[in-house]
C-alpha cells in the first residue's frame, strides 16, 4: 500500500535519510525504532506527504505522493504528530470535528453538527463522555485518546502515530496501544509508528524496522527483531533478550552503555 524508494532527506549538510526502501503492506502494523536522530520521525512525515524528500519517491498504492493534493493524501492517510498546540477553550468535539476536514472541505466546516464519522471516533476512542469539555482541562492520557480520535474521524485507512505513548505513564502507554491495537482490528488500518520501547514495537507491531544513521538496519517481523545484536548496533547497549512467557514476543533488559 506504501512504498518509500530510495529516500533520501538532508538538513542542511546533514543527511538525516539515505537512500531509505520500506514497503508496508495494506493492514500492517510496522514500527520504527532507533536511537534520537537517526530519522524514525522525518521518515514518518514523508511518508505522510508533509515532508517532500531530496531524492526517492513514496508511493500510496500507484500514487506518487508528488501528485496528491494535501487534501488527496489527508482522505488516505491521517497522522498524528508528537505534539499538538493547544488551543484555548476548545472542546474535545470541536478538536474531533476539525478531522473531517479533508472530506468536507473549508465551507463543509461551517456546517454545525457532527456528522458520523466524529461521532464514531469519539465512541471508539471513549471520549464522548467529555466530548464538551475543554481539552486543556484534560489529563495527558485523555488528550492522547482525543488527538487518536482527531486521527480517526479522518476515517483513513492509513494512520500514522509519531511517539504516541510519549509523556504518559505505564498505566495510560498500554491503554493507548491497546486501543490502536483494536481499532486497527476493527476497522483494518494500516499502522505505522515511532516507538521508543522496544518491548512494546515487538509486542503489538507485525513488523519492526529499525533505523541507524539515517538507514534502514533492520527490517523483519516483529517476533525476530529484537536480539542482543540489534542492542548492541543500533542502540549501543548490551542487554539481555529473551521471550515473554506471556506475550511470547520478545522482552529486553539493559545492562551497559557500549
Amino acid at each position: 500500500m506504501i512504498t518509500a524508494s530510495e529516500v533520501t532527506v538532508r538538513f542542511g549538510q546533514r543527511t538525516v535519510l539515505s537512500t531509505v526502501d520500506i514497503k508496508i503492506d495494506e493492514g500492517q502494523w510496522v514500527a520504527l525504532v532507533g536511537r534520537n536522530g537517526c530519522g524514525k520521525s522525518t521518515l514518518l512525515r514523508v511518508i505522510g506527504g508533509l515532508h517532500k524528500p531530496d531524492s526517492g519517491a513514496v508511493l500510496l498504492g500507484e500514487r506518487n505522493l508528488e501528485s496528491l493534493s494535501r487534501r488527496q493524501i489527508a482522505r488516505q492517510v491521517a497522522t498524528l504528530p508528537q505534539a499538538m498546540p493547544a488551543v484555548p477553550g476548545m472542546t474535545v468535539r470541536q478538536l474531533v470535528r476539525q478531522g473531517r476536514y479533508a472530506v468536507r472541505g473549508p465551507l463543509g466546516m461551517l456546517r454545525t453538527g457532527d456528522d458520523d464519522q466524529v461521532r464514531t471516533a469519539l465512541a471508539a476512542t471513549g471520549v464522548e463522555t467529555y466530548a464538551d469539555t475543554a481539552v486543556d482541562h484534560l489529563s495527558g492520557g485523555e488528550r492522547q485518546r482525543v488527538r487518536l480520535a482527531l486521527a480517526l474521524a479522518q476515517d483513513a485507512p492509513v494512520l500514522l502515530l509519531d511517539e504516541p505513548t510519549t509523556y504518559l505513564d505505564v498505566r495510560h502507554q498500554l491503554e493507548v496501544l491497546e486501543l490502536i491495537a483494536r481499532l486497527r482490528s476493527e476497522r483494518g488500518l494500516t499502522v505505522v509508528s515511532v516507538l521508543h520501547d522496544l518491548q512494546q514495537a515487538a509486542r503489538y507491531a507485525d513488523r519492526i524496522v529499525a533505523l541507524h544513521k539515517g538507514t534502514v538496519h533492520t527490517d523483519t517481523n516483529a517476533a525476530e527483531a529484537v536480539d542482543t545484536a540489534l542492542l548492541a548496533d543500533v542502540f549501543g547497549v548490551r542487554g539481555r533478550v529473551w521471550n515473554d512467557d506471556i506475550t511470547g514476543r520478545p522482552a529486553c533488559t539493559y545492562d551497559a552503555v557500549l
